[in-house]
């Protein structure tokens, strides 16, 4: 424990030693990113300290839209590690993959269901509203999409929210009166980086990949992957730092004095990746950072992901109205004063509730209880 900052990196470390231990040839990915600086960092000490006498390949899989920083950064793990640092270009870059799939929208599993959607030339604005029994004959091989675009789910409790469009408040009213005049897709990211990254294990003949995963990211990952270790079927996956919390994390990189990229020091990221991904809820401020450190990638990114931003734009527009609009609604439905009124909205947070949900609460209570 004297070389650990914490009982987190404690048992981090027995684990990586014992997957290096049994491993032969192993891909280490490598992003650039913060997780992914800690993760290099464990496993190239462990390696360093034990002597496995086994092949490592560190990889960096370029997504064809990446900041000048982050390869930059890429230069200064080479140095400070002694190690070499394969750039293996995407299958399919992201720009093509926009053009070829469609673009990214809100989230991978909202633009996988829009998608399917769209491959079936689902029509928004005249069946968006139709039951999922009226839906299910008409478009009969997309079942999965329609139950997420009709609330029907089947998951378990804790995890239901997730996988309907409800979870993304408004969305269905919008694209009923906004039907998307653009292709969105899920698939920009399986040719830039998992064909790419399958493709390389295979050639390389690598039995275990290792990827810098931490489950305190959240997200679909929550429910998708449950641990830091899968082998299925030969193919070993291990993620060394998928139990950190942001606080472990923290410990380690000042521990053992990590250096993040300027992504993180000079502009203010907070993730990193494709440079102006959709996905992220921050875009707007990451596209203002480009803008100010690096304007090419800034042109890059509004003319790969353009359509999907103007289409977000409205959608956090009409939300937003459609949110204001609510709140004024259940005001004028329920007699309250503005002292009991603001505990409400403390009360929401408290069970982490939407306050226009809280409040429709609030009134089936007065309904039932007088």
């Amino acid at each position: 424990m004297n070389k650990s900052p914490n009982l987190s990196t404690f048992d981090a470390e027995m684990k990586c030693e014992q997957v290096l231990s049994d491993a032969v040839n192993v891909m280490v990915s490598i992003s650039g990113g913060a997780d992914s600086d800690v993760m290099l960092d464990l496993i190239h000490r462990k390696q360093k300290e034990k002597q496995f006498p086994i092949e490592i390949y560190y990889v960096f899989f370029n997504t064809g839209i990446e900041m000048q920083a982050t390869l930059d950064h890429l230069d200064y793990l080479e140095k400070k590690y002694n190690i070499k640092i394969e750039r293996a270009m995407a299958n399919v870059p992201v720009p093509f993959g926009c053009l070829r799939y469609g673009q990214p929208f809100l989230s991978k599993y909202v633009s996988s269901m829009i998608s399917k959607l769209q491959s079936k030339n689902f029509d928004f604005a005249k069946d968006g509203n139709k039951s999922y029994e009226e839906l299910s004959e008409k478009y009969k091989k997309c079942q999965n999409a329609l139950k997420w675009w009709c609330d029907k789910h089947p998951q378990k409790a804790e995890y239901k929210s997730m996988f309907n469009i409800n979870n993304t408040k408004w969305l269905k009213e919008y694209m009923i009166a906004n039907p998307p005049d653009f292709k969105i897709s899920n698939l920009c990211c399986n040719g830039a980086k998992k064909n790419t990254a399958h493709k390389w294990e295979e050639e390389h003949n690598c039995d275990t990949k290792c990827v810098g995963l931490r489950k305190a990211e959240g997200g679909i990952r929550r429910v998708a992957v449950k641990t830091c270790f899968t082998n299925r079927g030969g193919q070993k996956v291990y993620r060394p730092i998928f139990w950190f919390s942001d606080k472990d994390r923290r410990e380690y990189e000042e521990f053992f004095n990590i250096k993040h990229s300027r992504c993180y020091t000079d502009y203010g990221f907070k993730r990193t990746g494709c440079s102006g991904c959709p996905y992220g809820s921050d875009w707007e401020e990451e596209l203002e950072i480009l803008k100010t450190f690096e304007p090419l990638l800034y042109k890059a990114a509004n003319n790969v992901f353009g359509k999907s931003y103007e289409y977000t734009r409205g959608y956090r527009k009409f939300k937003k109205e459609m949110n204001a609009m609510q709140e004024h609604k259940l005001r004028k439905n329920i007699t309250i004063s503005g002292s009991v009124w603001n505990k409400a909205k403390e009360d929401a947070k408290k069970f982490d509730m939407n306050f226009s949900e809280y409040l429709e609460y609030l009134i089936m209570k007065e309904a039932w209880y007088g």
